[in-house]
């Protein structure tokens, strides 16, 4: 019986060019290798506002890894597949994590397949610039509240904070203590701010490929990172591959280090050892 095999790929940084776009390389490769059977999808701490746009020209034949880990998302079906949401309770902790820090912060809520993004102010820039960028460009709503608490639409699964390390630092601290909460904290590709991002501790990119070992039956699983939220993915892996451009330790980490991101790293590798890997 052959192997199944699910290849996963992180995307800023990692599939994507330094410009934040798919090449037309990376997309012919790719495209042309689902023909011959290839399992692609990616995992990403993105949401499907912009995720969904970005991988729209990819034949994706799994559901993708969506927000690091909270959600697995169907693309041809537009379905949410599972989210892990955060309780009433720890989102209580989270708002008071980040009220005790002063650090500005979004919530998203998923309502049936809705998912909408809640804020109370935005005086930090790069929050700001998040916000038009996606209002302008994917038209997804972003809704100011005076106190998050007074929000009740859906449940609460994921937040995200933009800010210097030594800022969030402190409100990273306090999450990773808090029972039944998890964290990715990393250095953005593209602005040099630092990422905060706050979900359920059963919410990870390595709990996402679990769930697809587990629902869809793949046997072997390799991954394809750049970034420090990538290091689980790479824990749960068979194969953990790095593209050139990684942060160092992710590099440290990797089984193989392959061409950057700016070289259509993950494809050339694809290409190259895609019929090998259908051997076994």
């Amino acid at each position: 019986m052959r192997i199944k095999t699910l290849y996963i790929s992180d995307l800023d940084g990692t599939l994507l060019d330094p410009a934040g776009e798919i090449t037309e390389k990376t997309t012919e490769i790719i495209n042309s290798l689902a023909d011959k059977g290839l399992n692609f999808t990616f995992a990403t701490a993105r949401t499907i506002y912009s995720a969904a746009v970005i991988a729209a020209g990819l034949n994706i034949s799994a559901p993708c890894i969506l927000m690091n880990g909270v959600c697995l998302y169907d693309l041809k079906k537009q379905k949410y597949v599972s989210i892990e949401s955060v309780s009433t309770k720890l989102s209580e902790r989270v708002f008071s994590i980040f009220e005790e820090h002063g650090a500005e912060y979004f919530m998203f809520r998923i309502c049936g397949e809705k998912l909408t993004t809640y804020y109370t102010e935005l005086t930090e820039r790069v929050m700001a610039g998040f916000a038009e960028d996606r209002q302008k460009n994917y038209g997804k709503p972003f809704i100011q509240c005076c106190d998050m608490r007074d929000v009740t639409d859906g449940e609460a699964v994921y937040f995200t904070a933009m800010s210097g390390y030594d800022k969030l630092l402190p409100v990273r601290n306090a999450v990773i203590e808090t029972e039944g909460l998890d964290c990715a904290f990393y250095e953005d590709t593209y602005t040099g701010k630092w990422y905060l991002e706050v979900f359920s501790s059963g919410a990870s990119k390595a709990n996402g490929i679990k769930k697809l070992r587990e629902i869809y039956g793949y046997d072997r699983v390799l991954c394809f990172g750049d970034n420090l939220n990538d290091l689980s993915m790479f824990e749960q892996s068979d194969v953990g591959i790095a593209v050139a451009n990684a942060k160092d330790e992710v590099k440290a980490a990797a089984d193989i280090v392959i061409g950057s991101n700016d070289r259509d790293g993950v494809a050339e590798y694809l290409i190259q050892n895609f019929r090998e890997e259908r051997k076994m």
